[in-house]
């Protein structure tokens, strides 16, 4: 029987953030339309990824983190989730990095007018995980390959240099204009905090845009077809 997809999110108080979520799963259900896809959330919002594994027994099931990098929630909660489920469930890697959002960042910033002088914050929202960092290191690096400017990166928590201190540091290189690239998925807190850091110009946030849903997708199928551990 086809596994169930779990869709587990961080989960937010804001109702656009909310919407953005619920439009990005639905667009993984039509382009999986012979998979029961099922969403969850590690906080604020219900119902909890542990009762959505315990629900779908007795069938397999495969969660996959709308979260953008590896961390707290993708190591622990989730990873306790799929644990006390035994052979039963099994979780996929974070959606990023991945060559297709960072397609779509290059493209958000050529909606903004990203143009020569300027230089990009890639602004994520940041864990207290070094994994986290290691992730966003990596999308900056992919980013840097498709965008003609300087990219540097903040956080809006957690190690690292936080964002209004690395879109300071931009402007005073010389940048003609300091554009933060927004590496969250929806709006809420974290967006919030991109939008106050003092960048010129910022991105909207990734979801629920087509290659969100095209990599949930991806890191769906990958953890189909990969063997099973019968150790």
């Amino acid at each position: 029987m086809t596994p169930v997809l779990i869709a587990c999110s961080h989960g937010t108080s804001s109702l656009d953030g909310r919407a953005a979520i619920s439009d990005l799963v639905e667009n993984v259900r039509l382009l999986l339309p012979g998979v029961a896809v099922e969403e969850a959330f590690v906080d604020v919002q219900q119902p909890e990824i542990d009762d959505v594994v315990r629900a779908t027994a007795p069938r397999d099931a495969i969660v996959v983190p709308l979260l953008l990098s590896t961390g707290f929630h993708t190591k622990v909660d989730i990873a306790r989730a799929v644990t006390d489920a035994g052979h039963r469930a099994t979780a996929t890697a974070a959606l990023g990095p991945h060559p297709l959002l960072a397609d779509l960042l290059a493209t958000r910033l050529r909606e903004v007018g990203l143009a020569p002088g300027d230089a990009v914050v890639l602004a994520a929202a940041g864990s207290s995980d070094p994994a986290a960092s290691v992730d966003v290191a990596a999308m900056a690096d992919l980013l840097r390959e498709r965008v003609a400017a300087p990219v540097s990166v903040g956080f809006a928590a957690g190690g690292g240099t936080r964002i209004d201190a690395a879109v300071s540091a931009a402007r005073d290189a010389g940048a003609r204009r300091v554009v933060a690239a927004s590496y969250v998925l929806a709006p809420g807190f974290f967006a919030d905090v991109i939008a106050r850091a003092g960048a010129d110009a910022v991105t909207t946030p990734l979801a629920p845009d087509a290659a969100v849903a095209a990599v949930v997708v991806e890191r769906y199928l990958a953890a189909v077809r990969a063997p099973v551990d019968v150790a």
